[in-house]
Order: structure tokens, then sequence, then C-alpha cells
């Protein structure tokens, strides 16, 4: 008995059409899935049952159900939970990297061009009056109206994952600004600093909302000529600026390393203006000359701060929390900077107990915090 070719396609409607022999009339859907040969007598009840059968077993397939749908749509929606906060994350953080980047860029090209940052009576005439000729500002805001410029009420995350209220004058910020009495195995340290003052705040023609605080009596030097082991040098006096950006305003998540980070400005001419990201943790206990190395283990662009960004630190430690680092009964970090001495090389530390920098040898053993631009 010889065999026909006869073809089995899908309908439209979730069941197979009739099967028909390969003719285009026979198939003006023109959704052909399988070519089969029969025998040739059969009959087309034969072909649609064979047709029937064929799709029973796995063949064209017949369409999918509600329950099929839901499952599908049910497995997307909890893969899409999963996966959406992840990915959201990691683009707002690659997001306000470059927008931090960029925002310090401005600053850096905008403070030299005041020739001094000294001579303005406080932060706010600072500001109006000072910066506003040299960056381009949207709105300057009192220390009494801070939220009109973007400054949130609510509490800040800090790097140490703690919250902590909005600094709104200098002894918030830090109050080693404005005194120190320090007495432990460190040794013994008191000194009065600034007279306290409040912050200002601006908000950038991009966005950026900033909280800026001054000192109007910052110096350049304090005769700082004869380098040795053990000298020291208060840092306070050499605070000129300091201002925490908030890159998005009052939105969230108001977290350091995150829309929350801060600029220093020492020196009131040939100013050193940094802006260090800080890592969350301390390295473990290490030779300072092997310090760089244990930065770039854990990530290729951190790497030991310079003598400036320690002390800025210093400065925003309210806003960082550090609390290791201890040295003699001290919390205290060594820096990348160093000078050679008469017969070993220096290194400077800074202590986050007094705000002293000091000279000490090479080979001291520290924990270090290291930072990346």
């Amino acid at each position: 008995m010889k065999n026909r070719s006869v073809s089995i396609y899908a309908g439209g409607g979730g069941s197979p059409e009739p099967v028909a022999e390969r003719h285009p009339q026979n198939n003006p859907s023109g959704k052909l899935t399988k070519e089969v040969l029969v025998p040739n007598d059969w009959t087309t009840k034969n072909l649609r049952e064979g047709a029937l059968a064929f799709n029973a077993k796995g063949g064209v397939p017949s369409g999918f159900t509600m329950a099929e749908i839901l499952l599908s749509l049910t497995i997307i929606g909890v893969v899409a939970a999963i996966t959406l906060p992840s990915l959201t994350g990691n683009i707002n953080e690659r997001t306000w990297n470059t927008q931090r980047k960029a925002l310090f860029a401005r600053f850096s090209q905008a403070i030299p061009l005041m020739g001094s940052v000294n001579g303005f009576k406080d932060a706010e005439t600072f500001i109006t009056a000072g910066l506003s000729k040299v960056l381009k500002i949207n709105n300057i805001c009192d220390n009494s109206h801070l939220s009109d410029c973007g400054i949130t009420s609510k509490k800040i995350t800090r790097l140490n994952s703690t919250t902590m209220d909005v600094p709104t004058t200098m002894a918030e910020l830090n109050p080693l600004m404005i005194n120190v009495d320090y007495s432990g195995e460190y040794g013994e340290f008191s000194s009065s600093f600034i007279t306290d003052s409040e912050a200002a705040a601006f908000e950038t023609q991009n966005g950026e909302s900033i909280l800026l605080f001054y000192n109007p009596t910052c110096v350049s030097s304090l005769n700082e000529t004869g380098y040795h082991q053990g000298q020291y040098f208060s840092m306070q006096p050499k605070f000129c600026v300091n201002m925490i950006y908030d890159l998005n305003g009052a939105k969230g998540p108001n977290t350091v390393n995150k829309d929350i980070g801060f600029i220093t400005v020492l020196y009131p001419t040939d100013s050193e203006i940094v802006a260090p990201y800080v890592y969350t943790r301390d390295t473990e206990k290490i030779r300072v000359e092997y310090a760089s190395k244990a930065c770039t283990a854990l990530d290729s662009e951190y790497r030991v701060p310079n003598r400036y960004e320690i002390a800025a630190m210093f400065l925003n430690n309210e806003l960082l929390g550090l609390s290791g680092g201890a040295y003699d009964g001290a919390i205290a970090y060594p820096s990348s900077s160093f000078i050679m001495g008469d017969e070993i090389m220096l290194v400077w530390t800074q202590s986050f107990s007094t705000g002293t920098q000091q000279l000490r040898g090479y080979d001291v053993i520290f924990p270090v915090r290291c930072v990346k631009r």
C-alpha cells in the first residue's frame, strides 16, 4: 500500500486545525509544523485522530492553559523581586560615584579662583560674597532655613552604620575643633581653638545640597620649621572650610558613602582641597611601610590617605564614626605623607583624640583606614 504525505499544523485557538494534504489552499494560516506519511486509504477522520494523537504525544503545541500562564508570571515576579533591588542599587552606586567626582572637580577648580578663603565674617557671608562669585549657586540659606536648600532634618546614617542628627554648628560637626582636654597614655593635651559658629547652606546648579562650615581665622602654618621624630602640630587652626554634601537633596538614603560625603579645604591660600571616600573598616595592624599593599589588597582603587585627607577624616569623624586605630591608648591613623629624618624615614600620623599630627618612625605598627578619590 502506498503512503501519501500530509501536513500537521497548529491552529490559532489553542487546538489543532484539521490535518490536510500539503497544498497552499489547505494551509491558509501558514502554520505548518510537521509533515508525516500516512496510508493512502486514510480518511479525513483518520487524519484528525492521528493529528490529535500526535499533539498528545508532544507534537504540535496546543497553547497554554491559564494555570501555566499564571505559574510563569509568578516565577518571573519572584525572579524580578530578587534581582531588581540589586540592579537598582548598583545603578545608584555608579550614579553617586560619578556625581561625587564631578562635584569635587568643580570645587577644586572654583576655590583657587577666590585667591584666599579668609576674610569673611561667617559661613553665610563666605557663600554670598565669596563662593558665589566663582561657582554657580541656585539658592543660599542661613542656619534657620537649611531645609529650604534641601538639607534634610532626618538622621544621617554614618559610615559605621549608626545614625546621627545633621550637624548645624562647628561644635556639632566636631567638638574637638573648639576645645581639647585630653589626658591618657598618649600624653596630656589641652587647648582652645576656634569660636563655635553656625553652618549655612546652598544648592548647586546641578541640584546638590551643601551644608558649609567656616573658620574665618584659619592659618597656613604654625611655624613648622624643624622636623624630628615625635614632633606634632594641632591641625584645627588649619581647617578653613568644610562642606557636607547631599547629592540628591532631602531624598534618601542620607547615608555616608552613598549620597552623603564631605569636601574639606585646608589653608587660606594655596589651599589643599580633599574629599576622601573612606573604606568601611580598618585593615589589620601592620607596619606602615606595608600599608599601601594592605589597601590595594582591598580594592585596586584604595590607597593610604595623605596627610590632608587623614586630617579631613578627623574633622568629619562624627560622620564617619571612626573608633579603631588605637596607638598608645589614643585613636590615631597613619598617612602616606612622610619625610626623611636624620636617620630614619618619618611618617605623619593623625590623632583622632586630639586633632594633632605627629611624626613617627616609618616602621611603626598601625591599623590603616584606606580611602579612594
